[in-house]
């Protein structure tokens, strides 16, 4: 899905199911101020359910961007004959540990999300 079907969907129909999990962030200024703008030209959707279809297709647009890297091995061949070879570049491995995430998202599970190594920093008291 492009952005532009997504603004088009944003139009036509509700939003997609989703996971139990949910994932804070911290917006940068201009795209908490974009966010705003979407959410108000678009008020069926709430800024959550926005965050989410763009990150959806934002993960598309990376998975499409990843780069396709020959290797040696042979695994098909095209409508002409001609030798398809593996791709050893990302893509499979991304693709292989979606797969495994999704099917554990299924099954209930609590995804495998690196967690910030940021730590609040407590405000010091004054002295009395």
């Amino acid at each position: 899905m492009s952005f532009k079907e997504l603004l088009e969907s944003w139009r036509e129909r509700s939003a997609a199911p989703r996971t139990a999990e949910a994932y804070a962030v911290r917006l940068p200024l201009d795209a908490a101020a974009q966010l705003a703008a979407l959410a108000e030209m678009f008020p069926g959707r709430a800024p959550e359910q926005l965050i989410t279809e763009l990150l959806g297709v934002a993960l598309n647009e990376v998975a499409a961007a990843m780069p396709y890297v020959t290797g040696k091995r042979v695994i098909s061949t095209d409508e002409q004959g001609d030798p398809v070879y593996e791709d050893v570049g990302p893509t499979p491995r991304f693709m292989e540990l979606a797969r495994r995430h999704r099917r554990a998202l299924e099954a209930g599970a609590t995804p495998a999300v690196r967690k910030s190594t940021r730590r609040a920093v407590k405000p010091k008291r004054k002295a009395r």
